[in-house]
């Protein structure tokens, strides 16, 4: 696998996942009467009214936070808030504004350098898919028939007390599983892909690609897309080990939940709350310490060829999930522990929307999916999003941060330090996520270039609050405060 090739820009981006629903109204578009007020609390089937205007217009915001690329969570036609649910899949939903609105963000996100993804929902359908309206419409009579698993027997899609008669994703009715072993329906998802990319979309995040089975079909996928753009990126929503898709010939990475498991464990830890972890793809539920840490750190560096850790989509949390702030019951510095480890870690860091200034929200996942609060800015965590672009533009300040080698330095009494090496430089990155201030020894990476100091090693502070103590050519003491990280630039020592 030493061929395997990922998107160069993948490994530069900084990505923000928008709920297109909850994120942002503009008042350009004419839109129905019955909508729920903009903040009021959520509910599983009611509309905000978000849309994709909304996002155009503040482009602005986004650019100034640093992010370099937009995750939408579905935008195609849909009777279901979060529209995975799909009717049209070559149709933005009127409600998002439409196609012409697409075309407008797509247009704006070009001209200012902002990657698009979109999110391919291709495992299942909709009740309201023109496809299986036609089977409930006709039943067996319906030439569209073989696009789905059908039982033999009567078609039940909304009675409850009756069997349903067809496959559907966990058994939830709405969501009639596609039969990807039928060739016209395995080229009706290639198209999707293909029309969207020719679109000018930078790539595809695909749900649970994982249950699609078919032999060959994700090869096929990769190749189509890929002819159309060699550098668009295929991201996966596997939240488990996954070899056996990250092997150069299907996808570029997937939604790095292991890490995020491991990240609420490590720093998070007793803090967790377990009703927002519960049910869920992964399972934060037993805190570690840092010896912990660096193993499923090692392991998991050790899972994937480099140029695919390397694209991963590292994430905190997501639509899918409880926000991080609420899985660590308000605790702000587990938040700015696990920012800084995902931060500079390998891979493409991730923000939710709304993360950044504290927005909050539990399960089941409507709490999660909040409106963002524009008109209320007294309600916005400023410290919280000042970090955020702190992180954000160190990160894209230090090359090592994004291509570098990693090298585990330290793990014990609740520190973790790492180097990120590559590009000339060296950075060092501990954490303290022990209540109580930490000194520990750190032996330091081998010089890459020449002398930089007749004092020996230069050790310069670039983020957060440590003491270091004691330098010399082959390492240095560091001092942390409790529930601390740091990070600093090491040169080469002197001759």
């Amino acid at each position: 696998m030493s061929d395997v090739v990922t998107p160069e820009w993948v490994k530069h981006a900084v990505f923000y996942q928008i709920f297109p629903d909850r994120f942002a109204k503009s008042d350009r578009l004419e839109k129905p009467a019955n909508l729920e007020p903009w903040d009021s609390d959520p509910t599983d089937h009611g509309y905000k009214g978000g849309d994709l205007l909304g996002v155009v217009e503040h482009l602005d915001y986004l650019q100034e936070l640093g992010v370099t690329a937009l995750y939408f969570n579905p935008i195609f036609q849909s009777a279901a808030n979060h529209r995975y649910h799909t009717h049209d899949y070559y149709r933005v939903d009127p409600l998002l504004g439409g196609d012409a609105a697409f075309d407008e963000l797509l247009a704006a996100c070009k001209r200012r350098g902002l990657r698009v993804i979109l999110d391919g929902v291709f495992n299942h359908a909709s009740r309201g898919f023109f496809q299986f309206s036609d089977i409930l419409e006709n039943g067996g009579d319906s030439p569209w028939r073989d696009w789905f698993l059908l039982d033999g027997g009567p078609i039940s899609a909304y009675d409850e007390s009756k069997p349903a008669g067809y496959q559907a994703w966990w058994g939830l009715r709405a969501l009639p599983k596609l039969n990807t072993g039928n060739a016209g329906v395995r080229e009706f998802i290639m198209g999707v892909g293909e029309h969207w990319m020719r679109k000018g979309i930078d790539g595809w995040r695909l749900d649970v690609p994982n249950e699609i089975s078919t032999p060959g079909f994700w090869q096929e996928f990769r190749g189509r897309v890929k002819a159309v753009n060699p550098e668009a990126y295929i991201v996966g929503e596997i939240w488990e080990d996954s070899r056996p898709w990250l092997r150069g010939d299907q996808f570029d990475a997937v939604m790095n939940y292991v890490l995020t498991e491991a990240l609420i464990e490590f720093v998070v830890g007793p803090r967790t709350d377990p009703e927002a972890v519960k049910d869920r793809g992964y399972h934060p539920d037993t805190p570690i310490d840092a010896g912990g840490y660096a193993a499923r750190v090692d392991w998991l560096l050790g899972l994937y060829p480099w140029p695919i850790e390397l694209a991963q989509y590292n994430l905190l949390d997501s639509h899918d999930t409880a926000r991080f702030l609420t899985i660590a019951r308000g605790d702000e510095a587990s938040v700015r522990l696990a920012l800084l480890l995902l931060f500079t870690f390998p891979g493409a860091p991730s923000i939710y929307y709304g993360d950044e200034i504290g927005l909050t929200g539990g399960l089941p996942d409507r709490w999660a999916r909040k409106s963002f609060p524009w008109d209320r800015p007294d309600s916005w965590n400023r410290g919280l999003l000042h970090y955020y672009k702190e992180m954000i533009r160190m990160r894209k300040a230090h090359p090592a941060l994004r291509t570098g080698a990693y090298r585990r330095l330290y793990a014990g009494e609740g520190v973790y330090a790492f180097a990120r090496e590559g590009e000339g430089e060296t950075l060092l990155v501990a954490v303290n996520v022990d209540d109580e201030a930490r000194a520990v020894r750190l032996d330091l990476p081998a010089p890459a270039s020449a002398p930089a100091s007749p004092d020996g090693r230069r050790v310069t502070p670039l983020f957060g609050l440590a003491r270091v103590e004691g330098v010399d050519d082959a390492g240095l003491t560091l001092a942390l405060g409790a529930r601390r990280g740091a990070v600093f630039e090491v040169d080469a020592p002197s001759s």
